[in-house]
């Protein structure tokens, strides 16, 4: 791999300002990305080798900016208290219905997890219930649990939403997002809603379609999940989560009398009740190992000339996966070049930019978050810890994959449809003779899976830039050349060993849409706008609970 660049080296490149102090530079970019993701950094896992010289790194980026921290007592950095968990090989885990009884293996059959600090983990012969989409959506008229009493079962629960697979005269259809994905239709939903019902555990049961991603993603983690930590986790918490295979899941329905697509098709009804599993229990014993450690976000800020308690946040993840046992290619780094070091370049690049110009007239603010590929960990505790201030935040603009094949003649908008922030960005993309092109597969629910998501459960307005969402029309080779980047990145490096710095890669494409980002964020900065969510996002009536902070 190059040599990472010296300390004097970025900093003459950082000052080296183009032609127009506010032009965002593909080379700084470049040279941010390629630094970040070389091998000195040991691929930027929180808590891990590379995660100091990584904060130091960019909190020198800030501070050669002139901005000012916006960490923990006056600093630049908040610390992030979090727990690693880990299944332990070995468990039993066992289904009983009909009469039957079947060992499960971990991994092949099953994928499971507690996020308890507890070692132990013993489900006896716990009773099994059908809950369907085990979605409650009050605003669409739709209850999945009708009162159902969870304490001490397992709830089966299907992935996606009641309408993903609904044809057009089905009564369900266009009742959430049909192909394009709710929060409903995402595991970490199913999971907090059926704990705020009671129920000891859930087991997803796995559909390749309606997950996204076939069960080698479900497994990938190995066991391994991360939580920040929590004053109760057992509140938060079930003592078990994870997935099923549909082929055990059939057959469980079958052992105990029932009919897996025909109960499916009733969960596709408002009309749905809970359906007990009679006879049916499941029993588990594993080891949990738990570690905790301590990582950290960084933050920055220029304050507002005139309205510094209004906000509008840059940000993106610094974290990737670090260093693993050797991959086929001999390689243990993960180093995550495309995700997301190019997004923290970004930002910084977006922070420079504003630097060059006049104060604006209200508060910017930098976030380089730490453990977002362990499940959106620090943007979620940024946001538990600013919630009061979040009614203030006028905008969020996150940066996580940008694509690195070149100009493009358009933005794909990852989760399009959803706020006023999207008609914005398509009036700054026409200065640029760009254009906006929504979200070509909603289906993957890619809105609801990058840390502009922490803030926008909150009710602040977001636009996510995502270079892997789809195809961009690049001026090189169309969208055809644009879905050939995507599908390359995505199928070999996506998460590996291989998403590096190149010399090859075109940098011009993401330094623009920065552009458009940088840009629609200072017209807001100067402005007394106060973008909405569209009447059919579920996050409107959230931000129309702190509509009296912003008068």
């Amino acid at each position: 791999m190059t040599r990472p660049f010296t300390s004097l080296a970025l900093a003459l490149s950082f000052f080296a300002l183009p032609a127009t102090a506010q032009e965002i530079s593909a080379q700084r970019l470049s040279d941010i990305t390629r630094e970040l993701a070389s091998e000195a950094y040991a691929g930027r896992a929180p808590g891990g080798p590379g995660e100091p010289k990584t904060i130091a790194f960019i909190v020198d980026q800030f501070k050669a900016l002139g901005l000012t921290p916006a960490g923990d007592n006056g600093g630049w950095t908040a610390e992030v208290p979090l727990w690693r968990y880990q299944t332990q090989p070995g468990g039993t885990y066992t289904l009983a219905a009909g009469g039957k009884t079947k060992s499960l293996h971990e991994q092949t059959d099953l994928r499971v997890e507690t996020q308890r600090p507890i070692e132990r983990v013993v489900i006896r012969a716990a009773p099994m219930v059908f809950v369907g989409y085990g979605v409650t959506a009050p605003e669409r008229g739709w209850d999945d649990f009708k009162g159902v009493d969870l304490k001490g079962k397992i709830a089966i629960v299907l992935i996606n939403d009641p309408d993903f697979e609904a044809g057009p005269a089905d009564a369900v259809a266009g009742k959430f997002g049909g192909k394009a994905a709710t929060f409903y239709a995402r595991w970490v939903y199913k999971y907090e809603e059926a704990v705020r019902r009671g129920a000891l555990g859930v087991l997803i049961v796995h559909e390749t379609a309606g997950a996204a991603y076939g069960w080698n993603t479900v497994v990938a983690p190995n066991g391994e999940s991360y939580d920040v930590v929590r004053p109760n986790p057992a509140k938060d918490k079930l003592l078990l989560q994870g997935w099923i295979q549909r082929p055990l899941a059939v057959d469980l329905f079958k052992d105990a009398g029932l009919d897996f697509e025909a109960e499916k098709a009733k969960a596709k009804t408002a009309a749905f009740r809970p359906v007990q599993l009679k006879g049916a229990t499941f029993s588990a014993d594993y080891r949990n190992s738990f570690t905790s450690l301590k990582s950290q976000n960084v933050l920055a800020a220029i304050p507002g000339a005139k309205r510094p308690d209004e906000t509008i946040l840059y940000a993106a993840h610094w974290d990737a996966y670090g260093v693993d046992p050797a991959d086929p290619t001999g390689k243990t780094i993960r180093p995550g070049a495309v995700d997301d070091a190019v997004g923290v370049a970004g930002v910084i690049e977006t922070a420079r930019a504003f630097k060059a110009g006049p104060q604006p007239d209200r508060t910017i603010l930098f976030g380089a978050w730490t453990a977002e590929e362990r499940g959106l960990l620090g943007s979620e505790y940024y946001a538990q810890r600013h919630e009061a201030a979040l009614s203030k935040m006028v905008a969020n603009y996150t940066f996580d994959v940008l694509q690195t094949a070149g100009p493009a003649r358009d933005v794909v908008l990852v989760g399009s449809g959803q706020n006023e922030l999207e008609a914005h960005l398509a009036q700054v993309a026409a200065k640029h003779d760009r254009t906006i092109t929504p979200d070509p597969k909603p289906e993957r629910a890619l809105f609801y899976r990058a840390d502009h998501f922490s803030l926008a459960k909150r009710g602040v307005p977001t636009v996510l830039f995502m270079g892997m969402s789809g195809g961009a029309d690049l001026i090189a080779g169309g969208r055809t050349a644009g879905e050939k980047w995507v599908e390359d990145y995505t199928a070999r490096c996506y998460h590996q060993t291989c998403d590096v710095w190149a010399a090859d890669q075109n940098y011009q494409g993401a330094a623009n849409d920065v552009t458009l980002a940088f840009e629609a964020g200072r017209e807001l900065a100067n402005s007394t706008r106060w973008p909405d969510w569209n009447p059919t996002s579920e996050f409107k009536p959230v931000r129309a609970e702190t509509a009296a902070a912003r008068k």
